[in-house]
């Protein structure tokens, strides 16, 4: 009886354990560090629910925190997949210049993977460091903007005209962010008419693009 009620029991804890392990949520974490380069490092977390957070300073606690579309976190998550979850290498054994060590890490409850490289010829891999490069445009923009709200009211308008060529360019991820600071300056009649302006067609133009 008394072995009877230990396998039930081990079989019963097997089978938490394992709908805990399929309930974890999967999180890929990307990190750049690059010297002289500007930011010299940054990292970027993503869940599969879409959330990310994005660090210029491994000891950051307040990290910038935005979410992805669903489509967006998809297709990375994706890309993971077709790398085996980054079990794999993904350096190429060409030489060519230093372009920054990359680090893709992916894990979710026990399993885990991680690579990292300098440069890749493996097209998904290309493909998923675009995403997270993007991502960091992006934040950087962000950052930018908050700091000439904040400070030089004179660079608003400039800051506002490259974050519309990178738009433009189909590099802006998650563009509703930006949304509560352009909105800031529309309203804010202290600054120059013409960046009031651009903050307001900027504005339009993300609202519609959902």
């Amino acid at each position: 009886m008394k072995t009877f009620w230990s396998r039930t029991w081990a079989c019963l804890w097997l089978s938490a354990a394992c709908a805990l392990a399929q309930a974890a949520t999967a999180k890929i974490v990307f990190t750049k560090s690059f010297p002289g380069s500007v930011p010299a490092w940054f990292s970027i977390t993503i869940d599969q629910t879409g959330g990310a957070e994005y660090r210029e300073d491994p000891k950051d606690d307040n990290p910038l925190a935005f979410h992805l579309s669903d489509s967006d976190a998809a297709q990375i998550f994706e890309l993971a997949g077709k790398l085996d979850y980054f079990k794999r290498k993904l350096e190429s054994p060409a030489k060519v210049a230093r372009m920054g060590d990359k680090t893709l890490h992916y894990e979710k409850g026990s399993e885990s993977g991680e690579t990292t490289f300098n440069y890749t010829e493996d097209l998904d891999g290309r493909l998923i460091t675009d995403w997270f490069e993007r991502i960091s445009e992006t934040e950087r923009h962000l950052i930018e903007l908050e700091r000439v709200v904040k400070y030089d009211k004179l660079g608003v308008n400039d800051a506002i005209l490259q974050l519309e060529i990178t738009m433009d360019k189909k590099r802006l991820v998650a563009p509703e962010q930006f949304l509560p600071m352009l909105n800031r300056v529309v309203k804010n009649e202290s600054f120059m008419h013409q960046a009031r302006q651009r903050a307001a067609n900027l504005a339009d133009q993300i609202r519609n693009s959902k």
